[in-house]
């Protein structure tokens, strides 16, 4: 068995073989500015979603967050809508069961290059039968299916990065 691993990891290292996420920071750069707009209608869900994407360009590819004037790139986000859709009901016919909708375009700025994306995150969570979604319930679910379409935007990077390179 121990043979067997050293035969695997000697072909992939022989065949030059690195995961996609190596070639993101080649692609993003360094230093990322990130720019969030503000929803009128819903103005905190701006700050939940800046929260996410520093988050998840720190934890997921170790990129540094900076200001506009030092960063190889932009990430612009804004939020487009979200919407909470019945999944499941009890047998008194009370939705127990939603799945919320986050709807963000991505802007990719380099230099003269622009990519834009569109990506619903999604997120299901229970309530209680008879019971309205809470704002504490309704945040969780804006930051949770945020996160999910930062980690599909960044997805979307890494695949990018690496047929590039």
């Amino acid at each position: 068995m121990k043979k067997l691993t050293i035969l695997i990891l000697f072909i992939f290292i022989g065949c030059g073989y690195r995961p996609s996420s190596h070639f993101v920071p080649q692609t993003i750069g360094e230093r990322v500015y990130t720019e969030v707009d503000v929803s009128l209608s819903d103005p905190q869900n701006a700050v939940l979603i800046k929260d996410a994407l520093q988050k998840a360009l720190y934890s997921r590819i170790k990129t540094v967050v900076t200001t506009k004037d030092r960063a190889d790139s932009t990430i612009k986000v804004s939020y487009k809508s979200i919407k909470f859709i019945p999944l499941q009901y009890d047998r008194n016919g009370y939705v127990v069961y939603y799945q919320a909708h986050i709807s963000l375009k991505f802007e990719f700025i380099k230099g003269d290059k622009r990519d834009e994306r569109v990506i619903v995150g999604r997120y299901e969570f229970p309530i209680r039968p008879s019971a309205i979604i809470s704002t504490s319930l309704r945040f969780e679910a804006i930051q949770k299916g945020s996160m999910r379409a930062l980690d599909e935007f960044l997805a979307y990077l890494e695949t990018k990065g690496s047929i590039s390179h």
